[in-house]
């Protein structure tokens, strides 16, 4: 039934929440024209109503009662910005099995969560989009459900963390180390506090495991993305990698191939062609490439206050045309296959290989002869003049090969003598 006025409610009311408010007051005027209806804030649930009192023309719309919302007849659409499991989890599906429509912007629940929360939307025929959760303000979910949906995808990639991509830029622009690369990030307010989820690649990682859901049709889960952070990652190691042709940078990659997908998370070599190479700062960037389209990039802010926000409103301005046409839940879970997801040990990469090893003929001969008998081959190579008394500095990038296997390699390479540190270890994007 058509609805001239839509009501909702938002659930937490800091960054994001704040600007979901902003973007509806500021888009009120050309709502109607737009929709047909137009959307009301209702309810905002606080934790603090005093200290959120300050931020709406209305101080009656606050609350910190949750039955207010859920039970409340005239809500339509609730709006999740709380983030984490609980009580999240626990609010979207009560919402659901209420009849209520829900945005979330909740990447960590969706990651684990997902399929539920679609079931429970499916069943009670009501719509659960999550455009926010994954890359900010850039469209992403929509596209790989919708404008895509003639394609088999083969593969989803690209940089979906902001923080990581701002440090990894001034290490690369202004030789900065790690440390000190994030503590400028955090001064910048581009950081946490606790930067934990950031920079070892888990914000990523939950972004992947949505990506390959909806880009390959088949359920992946956060504890399926092999993840590392950047954490070991040396100003030495992007030099090296510019001498080579390349930048590094950490991408979520996830592949639909003939052995089942491949989903991962770590700092990864990438031709400096290549057109996310070239995304720098705090911007994020999605390539993709299906059967159809071959390849396309998404690029914009990949978080912030109003970029987010730009995509929970276009959810639920998404849900109020649904209602007006009375097609709601007609695009719900489109995972309707099951595909294994590989092991990282069967996966296949090419190398960068950085170590310290023994000044002396033969070396080079001794390292690629351990290479050999697993199969690594040898693509590129340098070696700096060592100092006297001193290890060489070997930089290796191999050719492709099966990750269980280079893995062997080093560990009986890490064993010889000759060897005195590996001290970098880094794969490299390719098709």
């Amino acid at each position: 039934m058509e609805k001239k006025v839509i009501h909702a409610a938002l659930l937490g009311f800091g960054t994001v929440g704040t600007g979901v408010y902003k973007v509806l007051k500021n888009q009120e005027e050309e709502m109607e024209a737009k929709l047909g209806s137009v959307v009301r804030i209702k309810k905002i649930m606080v934790r603090n109503l005093e200290k959120a009192a300050v931020k709406v023309e209305d101080p009656s719309v606050l609350t910190n009662n949750w039955e207010e919302i859920v039970n409340d007849p005239d809500i339509d659409i609730i709006i999740e910005l709380m983030g984490g499991m609980e009580p999240a989890r626990t609010y979207i599906l009560a919402a659901l099995e209420a009849g209520k429509h829900v945005v979330s912007a909740n990447k960590d629940l969706i990651a684990v969560y997902g399929k539920e929360l679609l079931d429970m939307a499916e069943t009670h025929h009501v719509d659960f989009l999550f455009e926010a959760a994954v890359a900010g303000g850039i469209p992403i979910i929509r596209p790989l459900k919708q404008c895509l949906a003639g394609n088999h995808m083969k593969e989803v990639m690209g940089i979906v963390n902001g923080t990581t991509n701002f440090i990894l830029t001034k290490m690369t622009q202004d030789k900065m180390e790690f440390k000190e690369a994030l503590a400028l990030a955090t001064e910048l307010g581009y950081a946490e506090a606790d930067p934990t989820a950031d920079i070892e690649g888990l914000d990523a990682g939950r972004k992947v495991a949505i990506l390959a859901s909806v880009a390959f049709n088949s359920r992946v889960v956060f504890d399926d993305v092999y993840i590392e952070g950047i954490t070991k990652i040396s100003a030495k190691d992007i030099s090296y990698a510019k001498e080579m042709g390349c930048d590094i940078k950490l991408l979520g990659v996830a592949r639909n191939t003939e052995e089942g997908i491949e989903a991962y998370v770590c700092p990864m070599l990438i031709p400096s062609t290549h057109p996310l190479a070239s995304v720098n700062d705090s911007y994020n960037a999605v390539f993709v490439n299906g059967d159809a389209v071959e390849n396309a990039m998404f690029f914009g802010r990949g978080a912030g206050e109003l970029p987010t926000a730009s995509a929970v409103v276009g959810d639920i301005f998404d849900i109020a045309r649904n209602m007006k046409a009375n097609c709601c839940a007609r695009i719900g879970c489109t995972c309707y296959k099951t595909i294994p997801v590989k092991k990282m040990a069967d996966t296949r990469n090419c190398y960068f290989l950085r170590l310290q090893v023994e000044d002396r003929c033969g070396v080079l001969a001794e390292m690629t002869a351990v290479f050999a008998k697993y199969h690594v081959s040898v693509a590129q190579i340098i070696q700096k003049q060592a100092k006297p008394n001193e290890s060489a500095e070997i930089v290796v990038i191999t050719g492709k090969v099966r990750e269980g296997d280079f893995r062997t390699a080093m560990e009986e390479l890490s064993g010889r003598s000759f060897v005195h540190k590996i001290s970098s270890m880094l794969r490299v994007y390719g098709e």
